[in-house]
């Protein structure tokens, strides 16, 4: 997790959002990135499809059985989405998206834990770890004021 935090505040202070998100296998991190929505122009670049990408190509492989994804937020429908196709096997989260949607985020209130049991997923999830550290990207996020939410 302390690497998506650390994606997530390189991506605040470089004008995006206060989302990261780091892929880890067998101890190994594959991938760290944060949001890049108002970089590229597109409401679909999160960092979870973006370092599920990324450990992808890494691997040489779609598959990432066994791997963990930590992201700072509870995934959004397209990013718990793409961690089903990539078979993650465990999704670790910090913040909700109750706490995204109250900082003016256009969220969902679709929980990840609704969608992997009414989809017939298969993810482990474990909620609110590190959840203050991520809750708090929320607040320097505001204090630089380089973006807006989306």
């Amino acid at each position: 997790m302390e690497a998506a935090i650390a994606a997530a505040r390189a991506g605040i202070e470089s004008g995006q959002t206060p989302f990261g998100c780091a892929v880890v296998l067998e101890g190994r991190l594959l991938a760290a990135r944060h949001n890049t929505v108002w970089r590229d122009g597109d409401p679909t670049r999160h960092a979870e499809v973006i370092a599920i990408g990324v450990a992808c190509r890494e691997l040489g492989s779609l598959d990432l059985s066994g791997a963990t994804l930590c992201a700072t937020c509870e995934p959004c429908p397209m990013c718990f989405s793409a961690a089903h196709w990539a078979r993650v096997s465990r999704v670790v989260y910090g913040a909700t998206i109750a706490d995204a949607a109250a900082a003016g985020f256009n969220e969902l209130a679709i929980p990840a834990e609704r969608m992997n049991a009414d989809g017939g997923g298969r993810v482990e999830l474990v909620a609110g770890f590190m959840a203050d550290a991520c809750r708090d990207l929320f607040l320097y996020w505001r204090e630089l004021g380089r973006s807006l939410p989306y």
